[in-house]
């Protein structure tokens, strides 16, 4: 079953450690697994175009099934294992269930503004940036990172996205929590997210598929921390 597996994954990537918390939640520790390096472009590999033409990562697939956005194959392994593993990771009832979809698709908007902060420097070219466009990019996902704050208080302690069980949005959302951490965002200023940070990050399925590098180099970097 797992053993006709494969992933292809990139450390760090929060895509690729949803795909990975997944597997791990389901009982698949024996999917094939690469670990490829994005600097040295193997994400571009004919491997990797083999299973996904678009040249990135995960690459993932299941015997001639390939599903590569993560979402996709993290709902394709829920459906497919729903009774395998630790528990089934889609709610049974209708209230917790639609929240654990909001949650879920409602993670695409803090992992790009995360993104849109945090690779500002990167992705545009020195001479065209704006100490205004960086300040505007921090006071979005500060404002994302309230929404989230709020939605945490609302369920109370020790809860889960969804609910007080750990679910599907938790698989997806969780990747970027951790790296909102990993790059300095204060637990103090968003205790809320500080705590279910520290929660799920003893998680087995979480602990298991940690980044490597991270584990690496613990320290992080600070990118965040007057957000």
């Amino acid at each position: 079953m797992a053993e006709d597996m494969t992933l292809l994954w990139g450390s760090g990537s929060c895509p690729c450690w949803r795909v990975m918390i997944a597997l791990e939640e389901k009982g698949l520790q024996g999917c094939n697994k690469k670990l490829l390096s994005f600097d040295n472009k193997e994400h571009k590999s004919e491997e990797v175009l083999a299973i996904n033409p678009r040249g990135q990562l995960p690459a993932f697939k299941h015997g001639d099934v390939r599903v590569n956005e993560s979402y996709a194959a993290c709902l394709y392994l829920e459906s497919q294992f729903k009774v395998q593993g630790s528990k089934q990771l889609i709610p049974d009832e209708p209230a917790e269930k639609a929240r654990m979809y909001q949650r879920m698709f409602e993670g695409m908007n803090l992992y790009d503004k995360l993104n849109a902060f945090i690779y500002y420097n990167w992705a545009v070219p020195e001479g065209e940036r704006h100490d205004s466009a960086l300040k505007r990019n921090g006071e979005t996902l500060a404002a994302e990172l309230k929404l989230w704050e709020n939605y945490l208080e609302t369920l109370g302690a020790d809860a889960h996205l969804a609910g007080p069980a750990f679910s599907l949005a938790d698989v997806i959302v969780f990747p970027t929590v951790a790296t909102l951490f990993r790059f300095g965002l204060s637990a103090e200023r968003y205790p809320n997210l500080g705590t279910y940070h520290a929660l799920l990050k003893e998680r087995p399925s979480i602990k298991a598929s940690w980044p490597p590098h991270w584990l690496e180099n613990p320290k992080g970097q600070d990118a965040l921390k007057d957000i």
